[in-house]
């Protein structure tokens, strides 16, 4: 059995910055927290803020089960313009008076967008197609098709609507919005989505992840809050969220008898109770220890990853 590291592992809770790529924040974090072994669950554009969950040491093979949950957005929607990248980043492509537009239109609008839907993501996103990175291949001139893939869109509210004017002089509405949706949802997709169905275009201007699954943006940290708390000699360093606290947060948590959790540590797969919900299980022993992520196959656990 490959040995596990012996430095403390658990996740830290980040309010990323705009202007900052996801692997920017890794880079930062990996320097406060003097480790290599830092990752992140669920990319964040650099124009985007808010929650980013980043995971220290063995914490790390959390992160592929934390970005399947469901995430939570408030974000802006500019009707009347469509860019290359469907945000404010990239260029501008058309613009088209939006003045006018009904609040019964956008509602009607984000109602079909709402729910079990089909979503061709963004030509300019990180998506593979043939091994290639999607917005390489829109970089180097490729004419990029991505199919269409089944999301889930929770919950989409329209809480305000106002008339502006954009920089180039084109009469746009604003629409600001909240999303809870399931994982692999662009935000950006939905707002051009919405733009074209009212048929005058649209992007996204501002955008906040609030929640990555149970995490908030109430338990999140800025980077120079972060840096404030490493530096501090009197503070605690720091703030890492435990492994076993991350995952009880995170996961349906069944806590497994002695004689199974040392079968369990040794890859068999023991008798496992049918838990309520889909997605992997916390296991803990008897003492409390965060054992494994496993999943129930035929009333068995098999073990997803293994922490003890």
């Amino acid at each position: 059995m490959k040995r596990q590291s012996n430095k403390p592992g658990g996740l830290v809770i980040v309010d990323k910055p705009s202007g900052f790529t996801s692997h920017d924040v890794v880079a930062k974090m990996r320097g406060m927290a003097r480790t290599r072994r830092v990752g992140h669950a669920g990319t964040l554009d650099p124009m985007a803020t808010g929650v980013l969950v980043l995971g220290l040491e063995r914490a790390t093979k959390l992160l592929g089960h934390l970005a399947l949950t469901e995430k939570e957005y408030v974000g802006t929607v500019r009707l009347g313009q469509t860019t290359v990248t469907d945000d404010a980043e990239g260029e501008l492509l058309v613009s088209k008076a939006a003045h006018g537009i009904t609040r019964e239109d956008i509602d009607a609008g984000v109602a079909e967008l709402s729910g079990a839907i089909m979503q061709i993501p963004s030509k300019v996103s990180a998506i593979k197609i043939d091994g290639k990175r999607s917005y390489k291949r829109v970089r180097d001139g490729e004419d990029v098709e991505i199919p269409a893939r089944p999301v889930t869109i929770s919950s989409f509210v329209v809480h305000s609507a106002h008339e502006a004017e954009a920089e180039d002089g084109t009469p746009v509405t604003d629409v600001l919005v909240s999303v809870v949706c399931s994982s692999g949802t662009y935000i950006r997709a939905l707002a051009r989505d919405l733009g074209a169905g009212l048929g005058v275009g649209g992007h996204l201007t501002a955008l906040r992840r609030t929640r990555v699954g149970p995490y908030k943006l109430d338990q999140a940290r800025t980077l120079e809050q972060l840096q404030a708390a490493v530096d501090d000699p009197e503070g605690g360093g720091l703030p890492v969220m435990p492994l076993g606290d991350a995952a009880s947060a995170a996961f349906t948590r069944w806590d497994v008898p002695e004689a199974q959790s040392r079968l369990l540590l040794n890859g068999a797969r023991v008798p496992m109770p049918l838990f309520e919900g889909d997605g992997p299980v916390a296991a803990f022993g008897p003492d409390g220890t965060f054992l494994a992520l496993v999943e129930n196959q035929g009333g068995r656990a098999k073990s997803l990853a293994v922490f003890a």
